[in-house]
């Protein structure tokens, strides 16, 4: 993904080689194809005449409107584009193919079909014209105008949310707290306790270096940082700043240093010798990094214990996303950042949404431009509009260690001049994937656990990349599978491991305190002799656009 937001849309919808290698694995296979178009045309002649049993799932929302069963013609345009992706899926699946060139042209063409669907058309659409007649035309209006506004600057993709529909502060990251120690790269904030005693091992959060930390601290019940406080831990945050060009050479040597930095401030606020970690995603990367280099030197000791959410430091077979990377692209887009100095996360959103294109992309494209509206207001998503960039030293170093899985090697990555081995990070874990992430493929995620050389506890909950971690207590439809035995391969731990209704917070915040020591009053005041507040949460790093 990182190759690809550098790289532009061109390389995203291009099959390049991959497509030179299908049409070649077509035509050493005559007969499936021709049974493939065979059935196509058998199909469209029983469409013509009205006899076809084809129809989209019941959960399709693309054609939830009643017209599209009802109209004689809108029935027969939906069926004939499922017979048309019922050819083109065929004929992926019977193209013998290396796994590389087969995920990457089931995105190309998934795109693809995706954008063709009939619910995309103005002109037949019934939600459209539905909405024309409510709204005497005001939506071929608004429609355009909103096409208009989004597509005039990056990301050029349906906004997902109104650029004013939350304010950080106010609605989003308003946990109490207190900024206690800035640098040039990060500000550190630790959380106002809300109970009258706490544990007395304190957890230090290392968010994304994509976006900003307050995904884990949003609107009040939705927000992992208060939840955790509420159960009487100690919290700290760093809030990474947004880099620009100034910042080029900040690789990850310069972030592992920064989360041992915040680590070191932690300890000595607290003062009881030792500190948990949670990281997510890019973040738990760099953590596992840091606590690495940490168990080189002798210091692994003062790691109460390691926590990755959504972190896939094994990055073998990783879903449509790995299958983007090579060489010969990974170099080019290496050179588009450091030209610039930077990725700009705006372009990286892009990606992002080209992964789920019905959801992400299709869904808003009806609701902002067919129907005119302005997309509801939903937390996640503005969370998720509100970009960061990243140095291009970073975006070099997790490309190159990415490019040959290096982490998944010991020795075969180097930080702050030592060599990372993540199997003598031997402290306990708590690693949290998501069944339905389109980023972080869960499978990927628990290999990565199997790298780690402490005792893990795997978490495997519902829903996608962020919607996993935001996810309160009293979802009646969330629930996780969780196990400590991790020796299994994917298929047979998830056929094994133990199902629990509900959300994952609670049994985390139990393991999370049955490591983390007595009881302690709970300071009056945040930060300490050394470290006085520099100002309220959620700070000025956050903020920075």
């Amino acid at each position: 993904m990182l190759i690809d937001a550098a790289l532009g849309p061109a390389h995203r919808w291009l099959p390049g080689n991959s497509g030179v290698r299908f049409l070649d694995a077509l035509a050493k296979r005559p007969d499936r194809v021709k049974t493939r178009v065979g059935k196509l045309v058998d199909e469209l002649g029983r469409i013509v005449t009205g006899t076809s049993e084809l129809a989209p799932p019941p959960k399709d929302r693309r054609f939830a409107d009643p017209e599209w069963s009802n109209n004689p013609l809108l029935k027969r345009i939906v069926q004939a584009y499922l017979a048309a992706n019922e050819l083109a899926e065929g004929l992926v699946e019977d193209a013998p193919m290396e796994w590389r060139d087969a995920e990457r042209m089931k995105f190309v063409l998934s795109n693809i079909l995706e954008a063709a669907a009939p619910s995309n058309n103005p002109l037949i659409s019934p939600v459209a014209w539905k909405t024309f007649f409510a709204s005497n035309g005001s939506n071929t209006v608004s429609g355009p105008r909103n096409l208009l506004r989004d597509f005039a600057s990056s990301p050029r993709i349906p906004a997902m949310v109104e650029p004013d529909a939350f304010k950080v502060g106010v609605d989003l990251g308003i946990t109490p707290g207190a900024v206690v120690y800035r640098t040039e790269m990060f500000e550190l904030i630790q959380y106002l306790p809300q109970t009258e005693t706490v544990r007395e091992l304190p957890l230090l959060i290392v968010p994304p270096t994509i976006n900003k930390y307050y995904v884990l601290d949003l609107a009040p019940g939705r927000s992992l940082v208060e939840y955790l406080v509420r159960q009487g831990q100690q919290v700290f945050m760093i809030s990474w700043r947004n880099p620009d060009e100034r910042h080029r050479d900040w690789g990850t040597d310069a972030y592992a240093e920064a989360v041992i930095d915040a680590f070191s401030v932690v300890d000595r606020i607290a003062g009881v010798g030792a500190v948990h970690t949670m990281a997510a995603c890019s973040g738990g990367l760099i953590a596992c990094m840091a606590a690495a280099h940490r168990a080189q030197t002798g210091s692994i000791g003062k790691l109460a214990s390691l926590n990755l959410l959504v972190t896939m430091i094994d990055q073998n077979r990783a879903g449509v996303a790995g299958s983007l990377i090579d060489e010969s692209i990974a170099h080019a887009a290496i050179a588009r950042s450091q030209s610039k100095g930077y990725l700009d996360g705006r372009t990286l959103a892009e990606v992002f949404a080209w992964l789920r294109p019905a959801d992400l992309v299709w869904n808003y494209w009806v609701n902002n431009y067919l129907q005119g509206k302005t997309p509801p207001k939903f937390d996640i998503l503005f969370w998720n509009a509100d970009t960061t960039r990243m140095p291009a030293a970073l975006h070099r170093d997790f490309i190159e260690i990415a490019l040959h899985n290096k982490l998944a090697t010991a020795d075969a990555v180097t930080v702050l001049g030592t060599p990372i081995d993540l199997g003598k990070i031997t402290v306990d874990s708590y690693v949290v994937a998501g069944s339905a992430d389109h980023i972080c493929p869960w499978t990927n995620c628990y290999r990565s656990a199997q790298l780690l050389g402490g005792k893990v506890r795997f978490v495997l909950s519902t829903n996608g990349h962020i919607a996993a971690l935001v996810n309160p207590p009293g979802n009646r439809k969330s629930s996780y599978q969780v196990s400590e035995s991790n020796s299994l391969d994917p298929t047979d731990w998830r056929g094994a491991a133990a199902t629990v209704q509900g959300s994952w917070w609670p049994d985390y915040a139990a393991w999370l305190g049955d490591r983390s020591g007595q009881t302690k009053p709970a300071a009056a005041t945040l930060g300490n002799v050394d470290f006085r507040p520099l100002g309220v949460a959620p700070g000025s790093y956050v903020m920075a656009t």
